[in-house]
């Protein structure tokens, strides 16, 4: 039986209406992914948040006797509140107060599948828990299986803070020893010089979808806010023979809670190493602009806005009006159409060749192997046996620093 929610939010002078409702649209995607029905929001225009109980006193007494008609299981806040504000709002309603960020944590406890993906679940929720320790022992202690209480909750944490500190350095050192580890294999894959392609984009934009096509991969599908945690990596051929490692990563979205962006900064490295990145966005959603603009700003956080990159506008076959796109390269596909994958790959060769440095090369019968790693490993559009010279020409394109550079000529 799905939990009955009640949505409270607050809106500023200083707000844009469109991204205030677009944030408020947001709330109630992620509740639904939570497992929840969302029955109503309740809105109240504020100069600036109530210190102790977030809305007015009068609004509560409204929300207190909605949420009783309703018979609500919780109620979920837009904004990030204080361990005061949530304690003062639960007590004064009667009904168990939530913020959009444990809404997210939660929504990630679920998700998790891989043991990094627990830790580093675990880890943002107990950073978010300890500040808002202070006088809630009784409510932790009656914590029981519903949105906003799994994970730490659910293992009956003692609330003590010294606990709590011990576990998160316990954590951070499991998650070290994973990050080195992810570390080496990074350092493997750049030593067989493997190119690298990251999938990024803001959750629910089809980019598991366009992964699996690509890859001809089952990573988890699911029409729901970050379906993908852990991140998935496998081999890809483009149409000229060049291969590449392509990596699906965790959906970006607004307001994503600090501790998260933190706890789950391994994950995300696999964006920084990257040597392109794939920018999936979801043509038909109302705020793609919104979308695009949090995507581009979390990858200038992260270092990685300098990566090259092609924007893929997807699900084309939603669109009911004439598409124009904000960003170059771009392609408009859908990314369930086999003919769309076809030229995806010809659009990433395209944008690499724009990239890389034009070569040609003639080649000895018997230097075979540099042959076949150079069309593995360039993008080779030439290729031709010479009976004059008795060698194989090649003409291609080559990345500035790759090992094979110093052997071909520039055109």
């Amino acid at each position: 039986m799905p939990e009955k929610v009640l949505v409270i939010a607050v809106k500023m002078p200083e707000d844009n209406d469109e991204r205030f409702n677009s944030s408020l649209d947001e709330l109630k995607s992620l509740s639904h992914t939570a497992g929840a029905t969302v029955e109503k929001a309740m809105i109240q225009n504020r100069k600036r948040l109530h210190p102790a109980y977030y809305i007015g006193e009068g609004k509560m007494e409204e929300i207190k006797e909605v949420a009783e008609d309703l018979e609500a299981d919780l109620i979920i806040s837009n904004d990030e509140l204080s361990a005061g504000q949530l304690r003062n709002l639960t007590d004064r309603i009667g009904v168990h107060v939530i913020d959009r960020s444990q809404l997210i944590l939660d929504i990630f406890a679920q998700r998790a599948r891989t043991k990094e993906g627990k830790l580093q679940v675990e880890l943002a929720q107990l950073e978010y828990t300890l500040p808002r320790l202070r006088g809630r022992g009784e409510e932790m202690s009656r914590l029981g299986a519903g949105i906003g209480t799994r994970g730490p909750g659910e293992t009956k944490l003692e609330t003590d803070q010294r606990h709590i500190r011990k576990r998160i350095d316990d954590i951070k050192r499991q998650l070290n020893q994973v990050v080195k580890q992810r570390e080496q294999y990074r350092k493997r894959r750049k030593l067989n010089d493997a190119f690298q392609i990251a999938i990024v984009g803001y959750t629910n934009a089809g980019k598991s979808t366009l992964f699996n096509r690509l890859a001809k991969s089952d990573a988890q599908v699911e029409n729901q806010l970050f379906a993908t945690l852990d991140p998935l990596t496998r081999q890809i051929q483009l149409p000229f023979g060049f291969q590449t490692l392509i990596t699906d990563t965790v959906g970006f979205i607004q307001d994503l809670p600090t501790s998260l962006i933190a706890a789950f900064k391994s994950t995300l490295e696999e964006v920084t190493e990257a040597d392109f990145i794939l920018h999936v966005v979801d043509a038909a959603n109302p705020d793609l602009e919104q979308h695009q603009q949090t995507v581009d700003r979390l990858l200038t956080d992260l270092g990685a806005n300098t990566i090259p990159k092609l924007v893929v506008y997807n699900k084309k076959d939603r669109l009911e009006t004439d598409f124009i796109p904000m960003q170059h390269p771009n392609i408009l596909i859908s990314a369930t159409e086999q003919n769309d994958i076809g030229r995806v790959l010809e659009k990433i060769e395209d944008t690499l060749k724009n990239e890389w440095d034009a070569y040609t090369v003639s080649i000895a019968p018997d230097e075979g192997k540099l042959l076949h790693r150079l069309e593995k490993e360039t993008i080779v559009t030439y290729r031709s046996f010479q009976e004059e010279s008795r060698k194989y020409s090649v003409a291609g394109y080559i990345r500035q620093h790759h090992p094979l550079r110093g052997l071909v000529k520039e055109n």
